[in-house]
């Protein structure tokens, strides 16, 4: 007898807690700092534990460097991004991977009442579902 736990995890399961996201008023040059990390690739912003955007290293450079702006000044509430997309944490793991597929993102903020916790990625995703296909039956 097989059960099909892709259906019953949820993207909780799966997702990586505590992601790298700093308060809509700190600067930019603190999440300069933050994406200077190799593994790093965005700074999430929120607002008493809301995410509120995004930063990347395309929106320093577009709305501060090349505006001129002071990057120890410039709060990240006045430059992020809104999310993409976020999922819901109790989001069932095989309905994560299809919603990631869709809109092709390779990893999306999980939320949950309304608050960030954690971040999903596509290939975490993959690996979670792989470690629960039954094993192939062979021939013998």
């Amino acid at each position: 007898m097989t059960t099909d736990t892709g259906s019953t995890q949820l993207a909780r399961d799966a997702m990586v807690p505590d992601p790298v996201a700093l308060d809509g008023d700190a600067t930019a040059q603190e999440a300069g700092e933050a994406l200077t990390r190799p593994k790093v690739r965005a700074v999430l912003v929120c607002t008493d534990g809301a995410l509120v955007g995004v930063i990347t290293r395309k929106t320093l450079v577009r709305e501060v460097v090349a505006t001129g702006r002071d990057p120890r000044s410039t709060r990240l509430h006045e430059i992020a991004e809104a999310p993409n997309a976020t999922i819901d944490s109790t989001t069932p793991l095989i309905d994560a991977f299809a919603f990631l597929e869709e809109h092709d993102l390779e990893r999306v903020p999980v939320t949950e009442a309304g608050k960030l916790v954690g971040v999903l990625s596509r290939s975490a995703v993959q690996r979670r579902l792989a470690e629960d296909d039954p094993p192939l039956e062979t021939e013998s």
